[in-house]
C-alpha cells in the first residue's frame, strides 16, 4: 500500500479512534514502491511501535536499520509487511552525545516542530544547564521553548520567570503547574494540531507530571522527591503520545549530562555574546587582552555578563573536542571499510596472483 492518508484513526496511547494529523499526513516522506509509511512510536530492543494507515501495529527493524538502533521516535519509515526497511528522510533531529560514550550522535527524538526544555522552579535558577539544552535544541531545526514547571511551589513566580527569560535570548518562556494547572493552557497552544514537541530535561524536573497534565490521562509514571531533594527517574523510555487537541508530543527520559554533538546552535543560544565578538578588531580574537575586543570592553562596561561568555566558551571547546573525536572515528570507520573491502577482493576466487 502506497500513498499518505489525510488523517489517521488509532489507539494512540491509549486514545481510542482519534483523528491524528501529523502522524500520516501531507508531511509524511514519501515511501518507496510497495511499503507503506508510518511513523515510530516507540523503540524497544529489537521491536518498533509504528502508526501506519491501519492503525499501531509492532514491526520488527530491517537488517539495515542495525537492530533498531537507527530509529528514533517520531522517524518516518518504510514499512513491508512486518518489516521496517528504511528510515525516511528527517526534518528536524534532536541529536545528542551522551557523556564518556565515545563519539557517536544519538538521536533523541526526530521531526519534531518545537523542542520543550522542562526545568524545574524552586531555588537558584539553573541557567547554565538551560543554555546547554537550549545550544542542541537550537541545532535541532526546531523551535525551542523553556518549560519551569512546579510553579505552585515558588515564592515568586515572575521574578524567576524574568531571570530564565532575560538569559534565553530569543526563547519564549513558561512557568506551569501540573497541581494547579497553571500556565497548561498556553503550554497547550504551543503544540497545536499537527504540531510535535518533544519535552527534554534532566530527571527529577516534572516532565512525567507534565505529560500526564497535558495529556489528560496517566500515561507516564510519576514518584516523589526523594530525601536529598533530587528528583526520581520514572521514564524510561521514549514515546510519542496524542495530545487531546490533536498535538504529538515526544517525551523522553531524563539525562543526567547532555553533551553537545557540536558547536550548531551555541551563536543563536548566546545571541549576545556572538553579537559582541562580530565587533572586535581582530577576526580571530580571542577575548581576553587583545586591543579592540568588543566582548571584553562589554563586560567592562557592565552590558555583557562573564559568566554567559565563560560558560559560551566552555561550550564552545567542549563542541570542538566533540568534532574533533567525530573527525577521528570517521576516519577510522573509513579506514576500517577500505581494509574491509581489500580482504573482500583478496578472497575472490580467480584472482590474480603475484
Amino acid at each position: 500500500m502506497r500513498g499518505r492518508p489525510p488523517h489517521l484513526r488509532s489507539t494512540i496511547s491509549g486514545v481510542m479512534h482519534l483523528a491524528a494529523p501529523g502522524c500520516v499526513g501531507d508531511d509524511a516522506p514519501e515511501p518507496p514502491d510497495g511499503t507503506q509509511v508510518a511513523r515510530v512510536l516507540r523503540v524497544d530492543r529489537g521491536l518498533l511501535t509504528v502508526l501506519a494507515a491501519a492503525g499501531e501495529q509492532r514491526v520488527h527493524p530491517g537488517g539495515g536499520l542495525h537492530d533498531g538502533s537507527g530509529v528514533a521516535v517520531g522517524d518516518w519509515v518504510a514499512v513491508r509487511g512486518e518489516l521496517a526497511v528504511r528510515v525516511l528522510p528527517r526534518r528536524t533531529a534532536f541529536v545528542r552525545t551522551a557523556a564518556g560514550r565515545g563519539s557517536a550522535p544519538q538521536v533523541v527524538a526526530a521531526n519534531v516542530d518545537v523542542v520543550l526544555v522542562v526545568d524545574a522552579l524552586g531555588g537558584a535558577a539553573r541557567l547554565r544547564r538551560i543554555e546547554r539544552y537550549l545550544a542542541v535544541a537550537w541545532a535541532s531545526g526546531a523551535t525551542p521553548v523553556v518549560v519551569l514547571t512546579k510553579a505552585d511551589l515558588c515564592p515568586d513566580v515572575p521574578a524567576a520567570l524574568a531571570l530564565v527569560a532575560e538569559d534565553a535570548v530569543g526563547v519564549d518562556v513558561l512557568a506551569v503547574s501540573a497541581v494547579s494547572g497553571a500556565g497548561l493552557a498556553e503550554l497547550r497552544a504551543r503544540v497545536h494540531p499537527g504540531c510535535t514537541a518533544a519535552m527534554v530535561g534532566p530527571s527529577g524536573v516534572g516532565k512525567s507530571s507534565l505529560v500526564n497534565a497535558l495529556t489528560g490521562r496517566p500515561v507516564a509514571a510519576t514518584a516523589g522527591i526523594r530525601e536529598d531533594g533530587r528528583g526520581r527517574h520514572t521514564t524510561t523510555a521514549r514515546e510519542l503520545h496524542q495530545l487531546p487537541g490533536g498535538g504529538l508530543l515526544i517525551d523522553t527520559p531524563g539525562m543526567r549530562e547532555l553533551a553537545l554533538p557540536g558547536a550548531d546552535g551555541l551563536d543563536t543560544t548566546y545571541a549576545d555574546v556572538a553579537d559582541w565578538a562580530q565587533d572586535c578588531r581582530f577576526r580571530d580574537c580571542a577575548h581576553r587582552t587583545e586591543p579592540g575586543c568588543a566582548v571584553s570592553a562589554a563586560i567592562d562596561r557592565g552590558e555583557l555578563d562573564p559568566s554567559r561568555f565563560t560558560a559560551w566558551r566552555k561550550l564552545q571547546a567542549e563542541a570542538h573536542r566533540q568534532e574533533l573525536r567525530a573527525d577521528a572515528r570517521a576516519r577510522a570507520e573509513e579506514h576500517a571499510r577500505v581494509r574491509a573491502f581489500s580482504r573482500e577482493l583478496r578472497a575472490r576466487p580467480g584472482r590474480p596472483r603475484r
